[in-house]
């Protein structure tokens, strides 16, 4: 895997070169982890390390936010854990705030933020310095962040910055399109469970498919359970 933490003489604004060379070393490395997960969830916690050992942060995590659940799946290290499930708590806090507005943000010293006040306090109490949130455009109605913490102030300079967007970028991408492939498989799943139990009642009721369709949508109806629960229901209770 390239190396992309040393940063001895680098430059802290890149040219349009320098840009490029880092987004296909960063292009490469996503491609290698990709190749060997094909878990959406996987994949984003070997996102999240690879970004967290290029970049230099003590600690990771991503945030997801759908449809105002916001839910971790992904934290490095207990003060990432944390510092996550307080800002759950609060309902507010630079990761939120980074995934539901799309736009990154950086703490550059925890102790003298004053955005979200009562979260930097307790956030500095538990020993983070620094923090950068770098959003995650993903398709659909899923919001994302990937955030990186640091127990020193001013850890993310203009090059750990830059990186964590390109990251960030690249990631995105990659897990829409694993989560893609997951909604398909789960898609044509349910579409084949649910045409195993209209057989199932056609057979049984002498049914025919639109009848036992309608059968299966009522019931799903009544009961206020998913079309693809019923269907289980019907298959798992067998033929008779």
């Amino acid at each position: 895997m390239t190396d992309l933490t040393s940063r001895t003489d680098a430059p802290t604004t890149w040219t349009g070169t320098e840009i490029a060379q880092k987004s296909s070393e960063i292009a490469r490395i996503v491609a290698q982890l990709q190749s060997e997960s094909t878990d959406s969830d996987m994949l984003l916690r070997l996102f999240t390390k690879a970004a967290a050992e290029a970049i230099g942060s003590d600690y990771a995590s991503i945030t997801i936010v759908t449809e105002g659940r916001i839910e971790t799946p992904v934290m490095i290290g207990e003060i990432a854990a944390q510092s996550d499930a307080l800002q759950q708590e609060l309902g507010e806090g630079p990761c939120i705030r980074s995934a539901t507005d799309d736009t990154t943000i950086w703490i550059d010293d925890m102790r003298r933020e004053t955005r979200w006040p009562t979260f930097c306090a307790a956030a500095a109490d538990l020993g983070i310095g620094s923090m950068a949130c770098f959003c995650l455009y993903i398709a659909g109605e899923e919001r994302g962040a990937l955030n990186l913490h640091s127990t020193v102030p001013n850890a993310f300079d203009d090059e750990a910055r830059a990186l964590g967007q390109l990251f960030a970028a690249h990631t995105a991408t990659a897990f829409s399109a694993v989560r893609e492939k997951e909604q398909l498989r789960t898609a044509l799943s349910s579409r084949d469970l649910i045409g195993q139990a209209k057989g199932m009642l056609m057979e049984r009721y002498r049914l025919s498919p639109d009848q036992a369709f309608s059968l299966l949508a009522r019931l799903s109806q009544d009961s206020n359970t998913k079309l693809v629960d019923i269907a289980a229901q019907v298959v798992d209770a067998g033929p008779e």
